[in-house]
């Protein structure tokens, strides 16, 4: 059944909001790392953002018509996720506080490709020679911001390639919860497992500094805030639309990160991103094109199961098995 046409309006600006907050959250990080470290910054992060994820699971009506169960059968998949989300935070926020913003955030982008290449070893999917081109032309976007082997390269650009990485380690194993399962419920178990792993990084890295001020204390807190309700926006934009109505303004984040640090750290690393930030954009775009074509074309074929296409024999070779999400993972 069709969403409304205004649902997914709304759902592609609440997600725009989203990435506003979250560039919002870097500023404050990249600001306050000059007195925390990375460590201290993802712990508290992470402690804030526990707050959405309750909200978030408690606005989800089937769970609460299902009896407010909190058990979870996958919830060493959750835990998995969470470790992985508590060392992406760290390799991001060491680079917001060693790199220009917008570059940083841009090379995060490159979460689109490491989902592609990661859906084959993880989900078993066969994937075709155009998400694999798309793969190769953002890789060498990447390369191209990176600039390995020249006299201005920095290994702290290796820094949000790995964040990268892992957060699309998380993206692709939420492919294999349960269909029943509230996706808030499994957000609040690797959220609290990255929360835990955070505060123990940070113990292990010398422990937390004294907040310096009251001031300091509300922009700490800001920073949850931000980085929470953005959790949240989210959230809400794909309960209100398909996920593919929503990818291609996610790239929206990579001007806003550039606006933001050209106004708040007076940095515009114009040299540094173009042209490597348009082929990283264009290869995530492809990516994203060819999953639609391939989902309409699924679309059509369980509809019809006699039609045939030009889309449909591609998608044939791109398709995803049908995988056992009964056993246990």
């Amino acid at each position: 059944m069709q969403r409304r046409q205004d649902n997914t309006a709304l759902a592609i600006v609440i997600s725009v909001v989203a990435l506003v907050l979250f560039d919002l959250m870097g500023l404050l990080i990249k600001y306050l790392s000059t007195n925390y470290s990375a460590v201290e910054l993802s712990a508290y992060r992470n402690v804030f953002g526990l707050i959405p994820s309750v909200i978030a699971l408690g606005m989800t009506a089937s769970w609460r018509e299902n009896g407010r169960k909190i058990a979870l059968r996958q919830w060493r998949l959750a835990v998995w996720r969470g470790v992985a989300v508590t060392f992406a935070q760290l390799l991001f926020y060491l680079s917001l506080g060693l790199m220009a913003f917008a570059t940083a955030t841009t090379i995060s982008y490159s979460t689109a490709l490491f989902t592609t290449a990661l859906a084959v070893p993880i989900l078993g999917e066969r994937v075709g020679l155009v998400r694999w081109s798309a793969v190769a032309i953002g890789f060498v976007g990447v390369v191209m911001i990176t600039r390995p082997g020249a006299d201005a390269f920095e290994w702290s650009a290796l820094l949000p390639i790995g964040a990268a990485a892992l957060y699309a380690f998380t993206a692709v194993t939420a492919r294999l919860v349960d269909e029943d399962v509230p996706t808030p419920l499994f957000n609040l178990y690797s959220s609290a497992t990255a929360a835990v792993g955070a505060i123990v990084l940070a113990l292990l890295f010398g422990g937390f500094t004294q907040i310096a001020s009251l001031r300091d204390l509300g922009l700490i807190a800001l920073m949850g805030a931000f980085g929470g309700s953005a959790v949240l926006c989210l959230v809400v934009s794909f309960r209100m639309t398909e996920p593919s109505n929503l990818a291609p303004f996610t790239y929206f984040g990579i001007p806003i990160a550039f606006a933001f640090g050209w106004l708040f750290f007076s940095e515009a690393p114009i040299d540094d991103l173009f042209p490597g930030a348009l082929l990283l954009v264009g290869g995530g775009l492809l990516i994203i094109y060819r999953e639609r074509c391939v989902s309409r074309a699924a679309n059509r074929a369980s509809i019809n199961p006699g039609y045939q296409s030009i889309d449909t024999e591609f998608s044939h070779t791109e398709a995803a098995p049908q995988f056992d999400k009964s056993r246990k993972v």
